[in-house]
């Protein structure tokens, strides 16, 4: 039977002969493929510093890291994320909020964000970071969003995970013009991947220092940096901030390198099989993904989701048929603090109304940019048939 994931990487000759390279090099690591990504995602993004890194959760850690994100602090994100998002406030012992979804987009909502931020101003705890997910790959309402921040002092760490390749009003998805940090993802089935791997960007000078001295054990071999030691003494680094080992290897970077090369037609071909479906499935008691004028989706996911008052099944029931059928659906995602680890923390069913009806309605779909015309006919027909 064929089975058709929601996602998969498409990995080319040329993207192997680059890998070859490197393991045919002397340096596998800590060598030049790694600044050389970090560039090219620069100029491809137009931020200042990129600092790559073993996952994008490490990325997410380091960017709170950076930011001073610590005991006593609060970290706002919204629940429709993976659960990396939030739990980076965890890592730096700070305290964790949620604020709802938009109906449309699926993002973060700011008119809920608004009125929550009033009232945490009046009760004295306001978040210190706020970090907004472009889920899908489609961007947050960032200028609004950052007019907030403005207003009550908060920083805005961008978990773009999702959304390489994507724009905010005519900008590419990365430039951190209207945040302090942005996050990439580089996981297999993300737009391109380094197998794992992440990214921080950011247009801040001393930022990027600190994301790199975080990213490699908190050492530094600048001589400005470090304090003055004998001179009968050798000391070529030395440690002046706690850190970790989330170094990207030059292995992992010359996959990006050779990917990001062609970012421009990953995303092209996604839309490709994004409009398809969105053609195709209109018919259907289901709603096809949403796009905000303002933004341009790297379509990472193509999310439907079920109008279970048109529909005899439940969405159970569909994502078990669908499976049962090779068409690999999955769901992005429950809530973050319905997880058990959350709920031990407080949090019950109910906190995020948005965000529930989504969890208990959405699909996301198979789109990649190697699923074939056959293979997507196969999803459409399949849906056609069995949601009723």
């Amino acid at each position: 039977m064929m089975k058709i994931k929601y996602g998969r990487q498409e990995v080319t000759k040329d993207d192997i002969a680059a890998v070859v390279d490197v393991l045919n090099s002397d340096l596998l690591t800590q060598g030049p493929v790694v600044p050389s990504f970090e560039k090219v995602a620069c100029e491809y993004t137009g931020a200042k510093h990129a600092v790559a890194v073993n996952s994008a959760t490490s990325a997410l850690h380091i960017a709170c890291m950076a930011l001073d994100l610590g005991p006593g602090d609060w970290l706002w994100t919204c629940p429709n994320t993976f659960v990396a998002t939030s739990n980076c406030a965890l890592y730096c012992g700070a305290k964790i909020d949620f604020v709802d979804i938009d109906p449309q987009s699926y993002n973060i909502s700011v008119e809920k964000l608004k009125k929550k931020l009033e009232i945490a101003k009046q009760n004295k705890n306001l978040p210190k970071i706020l970090v907004p997910v472009h889920l899908s790959g489609q961007s947050c309402e960032m200028k609004e969003i950052k007019s907030l921040s403005k207003k009550y002092g908060f920083k805005i760490i961008e978990d773009a995970s999702h959304a390489i390749g994507g724009t905010y009003k005519n900008m590419p998805v990365g430039s951190c013009f209207y945040s302090d940090i942005t996050v990439f993802s580089f996981h297999p089935v993300k737009i391109i991947t380094t197998g794992e791997g992440g990214m921080a960007l950011t247009n801040d000078s001393i930022l990027a220092n600190k994301l790199r001295q975080h990213r490699s054990h908190g050492i530094t071999s600048n001589p400005k940096e470090m304090i003055k030691r004998p001179d009968n003494e050798i000391w070529n680094y030395q440690q002046i901030r706690l850190g970790y080992n989330y170094r990207m290897t030059d292995i992992a970077a010359s996959l990006g390198l050779s990917q990001i090369k062609r970012l421009k037609e990953i995303i092209k071909q996604r839309h490709k099989i994004a409009d398809r479906y969105d053609q195709e499935l209109n018919s259907l008691p289901l709603r096809t993904p949403w796009q905000h004028p303002d933004t341009f989706s790297s379509y990472h996911l193509y999310i439907i989701r079920l109008d279970l008052d048109k529909i005899t099944k439940t969405q159970p029931q569909i994502h078990d048929e669908l499976c049962d059928l090779g068409i690999m659906v999955n769901l992005h995602y429950i809530p973050v603090y319905r997880q058990p680890f959350y709920e031990k923390m407080g949090f019950e069913a109910g906190y995020c109304f948005e965000s529930e009806s989504y969890h208990r309605e959405a699909l996301s779909i198979p789109i990649y940019p190697t699923l074939t015309q056959k293979e997507q006919d196969h999803v459409i027909n399949t849906l056609k048939k069995i949601i009723v």
